[in-house]
């Protein structure tokens, strides 16, 4: 006969330590005093929000971190640590507090629409106040809003906007005019200058103005290998010789100097600034991509230069361009060609060349500091969440921006061209010596010498 299994025991019922008289008894009258009389903690909660904020890039390395380098992001999650949105155990962790930017900026370029999300703990409130006074005054946040659980600032960013500042005179092909342009030009009777505005700076570019140099090409100082611009040699202001002896009379000239963005200007600028849009590959708009890489596909929504602003004196073209995303020094190459071509420097037929994904090319890369972000846009997530949660949008802090523009960005760009001449010095660069792709094209439209700038098919 079976044994028949004695039935479970009962659970012991869970004791509140309330009815427990030892557990809970203080050691004496003192010890229960002070808990009586300590006041009860608040536990904050994290929350997803969306960072909006400005900052000038002078004197940082770009925006993403990067060790042993000042950037943006460095200086942010330290802010952000210090005004208590970060626990200790997550200090300089961003991945376990759900880190993202909006937009990636170079070396030198500024924003005034920057967003980044994360997890944070925003109480009590004064969180913005907090978080400014951990920054330093180039840096600033607008404020916050809060965010779906899922919200990315870079997965949910579906376009950006940037701005590149360029002076007028980057336009006028008789500014600035580079070396070779000089000397094919003597004897012409309608002889080029040497740079007197730069040579004022005090600053040469080599083989071009300042003392005569028996150095070759070779070693004249110049590294145009890649585009990115010229080395300066600080000096004393040199003497400089005009060909006709009239230093006065060709100072005058340069000072008043008729050239405008007028409507013919602008008409052909925007013409060539138009054959970026749609999508494209801009292999040749980069470095370290390949043209059969998928990331070299952008899409540009836009690229207008249609407005001239003033700043201290100096009057420039605002070039904006909106598009999905970008990639490294594209859009200040994208400036660049287009500057060439504008400057008579490259055929326009080069664009077309320059999108091909069987050609490479060497494209100029136009100076950092003219370029900032403007604002990153959330058009789809903003349609999808409309009736649940704030606007994702830079609306609310439009005129924080303007003020911070007007304030930190906008003198810095305009500092940059007047005392150190930025844009200036880089157009000297702009020849057949430093881009020999520049004649990339005979004057017939045929190509010329394509066999040395085919993609190599191996290799694809």
């Amino acid at each position: 006969m079976a044994t028949m299994a004695s039935p479970p025991h009962p659970k012991k019922p869970k004791m509140s330590s309330d009815d427990d008289d030892d557990a809970g008894e203080p050691t004496s009258p003192t010890a229960a005093d002070a808990i009586a009389s300590e006041p009860p903690r608040r536990r904050y909660k994290r929350r997803k929000i969306a960072i909006f904020l400005a900052y000038c890039g002078a004197g940082y390395q770009g925006m993403q971190k990067n060790p042993g380098a000042r950037t943006i992001e460095g200086d942010l999650e330290e802010a952000l640590f210090l005004s208590g949105a970060v626990p200790d155990n997550d200090r300089a962790q961003p991945r376990r507090y759900d880190w993202a930017r909006a937009a990636r900026t170079d070396k030198g370029v500024s924003a005034a629409g920057q967003v980044v999300s994360g997890r944070f703990y925003i109480d009590p409130p004064g969180f913005i106040d907090r978080l400014n006074s951990h920054l330093d005054p180039q840096i600033r946040i607008f404020g916050f809003k809060r965010a779906t659980a899922s919200f990315n600032a870079k997965k949910f960013c579906d376009r950006r906007r940037y701005v590149y500042l360029l002076p007028v005179f980057a336009l006028d092909p008789n500014a600035h005019p580079d070396r070779e342009s000089v000397m094919a030009s003597l004897g012409t009777g309608n002889e080029l200058l040497r740079c007197l505005e730069c040579s004022e700076r005090g600053r040469k570019v080599a083989g071009l103005m300042g003392r005569q140099s028996k150095l070759s090409d070779q070693n004249a100082s110049l590294d145009f290998g890649n585009g990115e611009g010229v080395d300066v040699v600080e000096e004393s202001a040199p003497q400089v010789k005009t060909i006709d002896g009239k230093e006065e009379e060709m100072e005058m000239a340069a000072r008043t100097s008729e050239f405008s963005y007028g409507e013919k200007e602008k008409e052909r600028f925007n013409a060539i600034l138009k054959q970026y849009v749609g999508t494209h590959n801009f292999h040749n708009f980069t470095t370290r991509t390949k043209a059969e890489d998928p990331s070299a596909q952008r899409f540009i929504i836009s690229f207008e230069a249609d407005h001239v602003v003033n700043i201290e004196g100096v009057d420039f073209v605002r070039c904006e361009v909106v598009g999905q995303s970008f990639m490294l020094h594209q859009i200040r190459k994208m400036i660049g060609l287009a500057v060439a071509i504008m400057r008579n420097c490259a055929p326009e037929s080069l664009m077309e060349v320059a999108l091909r994904k069987v050609v490479r090319i060497n494209v100029p890369t136009a100076p950092e500091v003219g370029l900032y972000l403007d604002e990153c846009l959330f058009t789809s997530y903003n349609q999808k969440w409309k009736d649940s949660h704030e606007d994702m949008s830079m609306e609310a802090y439009a005129e924080q921006a303007e003020e911070f523009k007007i304030k930190h960005i906008f003198p810095h760009i305009a500092s940059m061209e007047l005392k150190e001449g930025a844009v200036a010095l880089w157009l000297h660069s702009l020849n057949h010596r430093n881009y020999p792709d520049f004649r990339f094209l005979e004057s017939n439209g045929e190509t010329a010498g394509l066999e040395h700038v085919k993609v190599d098919e191996a290799a694809n």
